[in-house]
């Protein structure tokens, strides 16, 4: 079972290029963390300036350990926030499987 977290960024107007060239770095970054099992970008169709974030991780302290990352601390956190005219993240646990 994977720990899923799913951010939803609104760019200020004319920073979406800029955006999201700072996350397709940091996505390039993440990969590369042990316990990261996936981090993609996807941008609104109908808004340009609406960005979501998948990332998926093999536990919650893995989430947390990139959270502390220099490259979050720097990328998203130093660049990224400050472009942003808002930020929602929504942490997801596994449910626990039911038994009938």
């Amino acid at each position: 079972m994977t720990y899923v977290v799913l951010a939803r960024y609104r760019t200020r107007p004319d920073a979406e290029h800029t955006v999201l060239t700072l996350l397709d770095a940091m996505a390039t970054a993440s990969r590369q963390e042990p316990g990261c099992l996936g981090y993609r970008v996807h941008q609104g169709i109908e808004d340009p300036r609406a960005v979501v974030l998948y990332e998926e991780y093999a536990c919650e302290a893995d989430f947390t350990a990139h959270c502390a990352s220099a490259h979050f601390q720097e990328i998203v956190l130093g660049k990224v926030v400050p472009l942003l005219e808002s930020r929602d993240v929504l942490r997801c646990a596994p449910r626990a499987e039911v038994t009938q």
